[in-house]
């Protein structure tokens, strides 16, 4: 599906509209549409005043009641998968401040409990050193200090236990040389230590055949409830289950092509040394 930014800002007010209006047309009150869905009656009002955002599940369920038919449904439905997705474009969160998405990274990481992240260009903050930090926000207009202390300060969550990691990163991403040779080496040092905590599965994608082809996006799935989507003009965040569920499979296909523990430790001291050389 494609999304059109402008579009997925006006959607959720559009979708709790179109419900409203098919239920009256349906003869239904509130009471009586929330019993058919086995739903409560507040459930509903939320819905059709905006408060909540039904899932696909949810909307299946009112069109279902309703007697909508098939046409009416596959609209209303992809108006119900928009509604479920966000679009943040870089220029506002430029605006805004990168420390201030920090702020929010910190809250998702604090409220989640599993984290898969699928990484084929570049290494995520949680795991990179100041130095590489610091370079991944080199070219970013105004002073990033804030923005460096918030992101080295968010590692912290990697030593919770009670959290479970899984990181999956390709061999372009690990060996991109966004800071010189002898820090890139310290930078893969690190990953390989990482990959000694017992709550991170750290596994590397090398470069040889066999492996997926197509174009990659860096992802990550929180849990099982959301996943974001990085492009280059901004983040997509996935709520729909049907969404978050692709990219789990997305996932899952490109674990199958890592190699971990042991293994993942051999390649990146093989790369650290290569850098050293």
């Amino acid at each position: 599906m494609t999304f059109d930014p402008e579009r997925l800002g006006r959607s959720k007010a559009d979708l709790a509209a179109t419900l409203k209006t098919l239920r009256k047309r349906a003869g239904l009150s509130q009471v009586r549409l929330a019993q058919r869905c086995n739903m409560s009656q507040t459930k509903v009002s939320n819905i059709e005043s905006g408060k909540a955002t039904p899932n696909l599940v949810d909307v299946e369920l009112i069109l279902r009641a309703l007697d909508a038919p098939p046409q009416l449904v596959s609209e209303v439905s992809a108006l119900a998968r928009i509604a479920n997705t966000e679009w943040q474009d870089d220029r506002s969160l430029l605006r805004r401040g990168l420390d201030k998405r920090q702020n929010e990274l910190a809250c998702l990481e604090r409220s989640s409990r599993e984290f898969r992240y699928f990484l084929p260009t570049m290494i995520t903050g949680l795991l990179a050193t100041p130095e590489y930090v610091r370079a991944s926000v080199a070219e970013v207009p105004g002073d990033q200090s804030k923005t460096i202390a918030k992101k080295l300060e968010r590692q912290t969550v990697l030593y919770d236990r009670s959290k479970r990691f899984t990181f999956v990163l390709t061999e372009q991403a690990v060996r991109w040389p966004l800071v010189p040779p002898a820090a890139l080496a310290v930078q893969i040092d690190r990953l390989a230590s990482l990959t000694h905590l017992p709550n991170i599965r750290l596994g590397v994608i090398p470069i040889e055949p066999g492996v997926k082809p197509g174009p990659l996006s860096v992802f990550t799935v929180y849990d099982d409830s959301m996943a974001t989507v990085e492009t280059p003009t901004g983040v997509l965040v996935f709520r729909d289950n049907r969404d978050v569920s692709a990219y789990l499979d997305e996932f899952a296909i490109h674990k199958a092509h890592a190699v971990f523990d042991e293994q993942a430790r051999e390649k990146l001291a093989e790369w650290a040394s290569l850098c050293r050389s």
